[in-house]
């Protein structure tokens, strides 16, 4: 058999060197001509008494050729077609049967006829397509003629092992030549790589052009013994045949559905680009194809098109609609769509000479279905980075005035402290506008917020690069100063940000137009000055923050920092005396609990311990009375050991009643500092004998919003150990999705402010919304806190809330009294079972 390659129609876009291709045509037509002209009139070598005649040998050359090449096997490749004839066959029978100068005159006219007549019947070949497949095979056949009559004469000529090493050096001389010349082809017409068609063809080949040879040499041999057993040769030549046709099939059936694996595996990508791409590559080599378009449809209406060809060029640009036209029968096409959303659409163009199977139909039908899952996919991951990019991008902006807000003010500016020196001087003012309030009430809040815009606006007028601007929320704004000089004595940082504050409260006191009232902005300015490596930004916050009221309680606009009216003076000083002397009577300090129930059963589902001081002189201190002191005292580790210990004997005698609940401890923010604090919870739950699990840390967002290494390492011990997180008052100002994929939590708690205004306020019911859904997204418990009434409790149910505590169900209750209430709460949640009586009635 002998291997062509037939360009398959014009591409889609324009060949790479037609020019070229038509020149080489001509050279190889001429060159044909000359061969077989001049091997016409050579001597022919017969003998005078030859029985059978020149006329009838020539003949019989024309038609095995002609045969050859009508009994072809043809298979897609690349741009082209590969045919498997019976070329070789033909060859070693004329080489012992025909002159040998004869053999390129009788292919040139046996495969012209054949090509034709086959043009004829259906295959719609152009004449120059004919001419150019017939003058090559003659090139060829001259070639392998040349390599024969070189080593050997085998015309009539009893087959010896020397003449059977010619005839088949003249054979593989054929096929290598052959499949060469149909390649170079394909390149010139289709820039097509000369090995993307030369190997397929040589590698479908090599079993049938042994057999080719054979079938050759067992014909000369039998024409030698006896002609008339030639008679016995059709059936076994048509069974070689069928042999043929299915080996090529098996092994193209074999090969393509690894490429269809291959071609759909290379569909996984997140993007578009990257499927839409991957996906004209894969069907390029999956279908043998022409050309491949992908048009992707977008949800605004936009669409973009992908296209290649079998050179290997891929394009893409924007499109006015989808390629949905119906093409010819060359065109596989196809809508994507997943359920009712059309996503793209897809076309394939085969080459002319192989119609499109069944096969070709299905694998084409299944390639479309993985396409258009892969073009979702990917739609949806585009839409997913978009809404994760504009909520870390809200996460950090203030969106009213676009500066940081208060969680990005934090992490940014201990950020900025930590690439400075320890001792070098860093300001941080804090602004707040003084009756911003009465603009609200008497112009509205669209006034306020146009006010809270020319503020931002005039204060990053005034800040110089390094500085850190933000808006903490409400009327507040903070400003960092991180290039503060150092010059001259002690005292020059103070009075150079003074300086800044007081021109900051003069820019803003320029006259001003809200909602068409001329008016006059004041602000009250708190400074403080510190090392950068002596203070974090929550501590020069509060610092500022003191300084800030200062301000307001005085008769200027600014106010520096002043650490004798700091919260921590004489009065915080003798309560955290006083602390310590209540840590050692062991009776001050009261934990009274307060249960989250199921919405659903009414199942308790956990409880929270909630610290209450019973001071001797004081009267009862709620938390927020103390714990501010105690949290920036060296008695945070007592108190915290000795909340978790009073915590963990509650749980360890549930335990020994029956009562299998996790308990809840509100964990302060400089407690992660201590990297000891993981040992001293294991050594706490191994003393009390309870289980990790049953331990829940309550931690704010303020705390996972800070990015110390020390503070990652104490969670991820505490995860290690089993023991379970919570984020407290979810929402509040710090919220970020950010540290959600930073630190493993296990419930989300919804703040109070949000649930008791549901009913009143879209936007608290939207963060409510929100914060369940996220939760049951993310696999994570949510409770809501501060649940007062009957219609919050089914707003939230609606809402997917599966627990909740406030007053609706319990006040924190003391914890002599908890273990009854949850004994009950169980007791009341289990199936009821009705006994029945002996007539069977219940």
């Amino acid at each position: 058999m002998a291997v062509t390659s037939t360009p398959q129609g014009r591409s889609r876009v324009e060949a790479p060197r037609p020019k070229l291709a038509l020149g080489v045509t001509a050279a190889v037509l001429a060159t044909a001509l000359v061969a077989a002209v001049v091997g016409l009139v050579l001597p022919n070598g017969l003998p005078s008494d030859d029985p059978l005649g020149g006329p009838a040998r020539f003949g019989l050359a024309v038609a095995a050729f002609a045969l050859a090449h009508l009994a072809r096997l043809q298979f897609r490749a690349a741009a082209g077609a590969v045919s498997i004839t019976w070329g070789e066959a033909a060859l070693v029978i004329c080489l012992h049967q025909v002159p040998a100068t004869w053999i390129p005159a009788a292919t040139l006219l046996g495969v012209g006829l054949a090509w034709s007549g086959m043009s004829l019947l259906g295959a719609n070949r152009p004449p120059l397509e004919v001419v150019r497949i017939a003058s090559s095979l003659t090139v060829t056949t001259a070639l392998a003629v040349s390599v024969t009559t070189l080593l050997g004469r085998p015309l009539l000529a009893a087959p010896t092992p020397p003449l059977v090493l010619a005839v088949v050096a003249g054979a593989v001389t054929y096929l290598l030549a052959s499949a060469w010349l149909g390649a170079v082809n394909a390149t010139l017409h289709h820039g097509v790589p000369i090995g993307v068609l030369l190997r397929p063809a040589l590698r479908g080949k090599l079993l049938m052009f042994v057999g080719n040879v054979v079938v050759g040499l067992v014909v000369v041999a039998l024409i030698e013994v006896d002609p008339r057993w030639l008679l016995v040769l059709p059936p076994p030549l048509w069974l070689l045949q069928q042999t043929y046709r299915h080996r090529l099939r098996a092994d193209r059936e074999r090969r393509s559905w690894r490429a269809f694996a291959e071609a759909t595996g290379a569909l996984n990508k997140l993007d578009e680009r990257g499927v839409a791409t991957a996906a004209v590559s894969g069907a390029l080599t999956l279908f043998q194809a022409e050309s491949v378009t992908v048009d992707v449809a977008y949800g605004d209406g936009r669409r973009r098109r992908y296209w290649g060809d079998a050179a290997g060029q891929l394009f893409d640009r924007e499109v006015g609609a989808l390629d949905a036209t119906a093409g010819d029968e060359r065109d596989l096409a196809r809508s994507l769509t997943v359920g009712t959303a059309e996503v793209g659409h897809l076309r394939v163009r085969l080459p002319c000479a192989v119609p499109s199977t069944d096969r070709d139909r299905d694998a084409f039908a299944a390639y479309s279905d993985a396409l258009a899952a892969a073009l979702h996919d990917a739609a949806t991951h585009r839409e997913l980075r978009k809404v994760a990019a504009r909520s870390s991008y809200e996460a950090v902006v203030d969106a009213l005035t676009g500066l940081v807000n208060r969680a990005a003010m934090l992490s940014k500016g201990d950020q900025a402290l930590r690439q400075l020196a320890r001792d070098r001087p860093v300001a941080l003012l804090l602004l707040d506008i003084n009756r911003f309030k009465e603009v609200n009430d008497t112009l509205g809040h669209a006034a306020g917020d146009q006010l809270l815009r020319l503020t931002a606006d005039r204060l990053g007028g005034l800040t110089h690069g390094g500085d850190l601007l933000g808006r903490l929320g409400g009327d507040e704004f903070a400003l960092l100063l991180t290039s503060v000089p150092v010059i001259g004595d002690r005292t020059a940082p103070l009075a150079y940000t003074l300086r800044q504050a007081r021109e900051i409260t003069e820019r803003l006191a320029a006259p001003t137009e809200v909602a068409g009232v001329r008016m006059s902005v004041e602000a009250s300015v708190g400074v403080v000055v510190a090392g950068a490596g002596t203070a974090d930004m929550a501590e020069l916050l509060r610092r500022a923050d003191i300084a800030m009221y200062q301000a307001k309680e005085g008769s200027g606009s600014v106010a520096a920092y002043d650490s004798t009216r700091d919260a921590a003076s004489t009065d915080r000083l003798a309560l955290l005396a006083e602390l310590r002397e209540a840590l050692a009577a062991d009776d001050q300090l009261v934990l009274v609990l307060q249960p989250a129930v199921d919405l659903a059963t009414g199942a308790p589902t956990g409880v929270e311990a909630l610290i209450r001081w019973r001071h001797p002189r004081r009267g009862w201190l709620s938390p927020h009375e103390f714990i501010r002191p105690v949290e920036n005292s060296e008695q945070l580790g007592t108190f915290t050991r000795y909340v978790l210990d009073k915590a963990l004997g509650l749980a360890a005698q549930w335990a020994r009643d029956g009562l299998d609940l996790p308990i809840s401890v509100n964990l302060s923010a400089r407690s992660l500092l201590d990297p000891r604090l993981p040992a001293e919870i294991a050594e706490a739950l191994r003393r009390h004998q309870v289980p990790a699990r049953r331990l829940v840390l309550e931690i704010t967002e303020t705390v996972v919003m800070s990015e110390l290494e020390v503070i990652d390492e104490v969670l991820g011990t505490l995860r290690t150990m089993g023991v379970q997180l919570a984020v407290d008052d979810f929402g509040t100002g710090f919220s970020s999705l950010t540290f959600l994929t930073r630190i493993a939590v296990d419930e989300l708690k919804v703040d109070r402010s949000f649930v008791i205004r549901m009913a009143d306020s879209p936007e608290a019911a939207a963060i409510v919304r929100t914060t369940v859904g996220l939760a049951q997204q993310l696999g994570l418990r949510v409770v809501a806190e501060g649940v007062e009434t009957a219609e919050q409790r089914s707003a939230l149910a609606e809402l997917g809330c599966t627990a909740a505590q406030g007053y609706l169900f319990f006040k924190p209750m003391p914890a002599d009294k908890i273990g009854a209430v949850l004994g009950g709460l169980v007791d009341q949640a289990r199936p009821r079972i009705v006994p029945l009586r002996a007539d069977g009635a219940s």
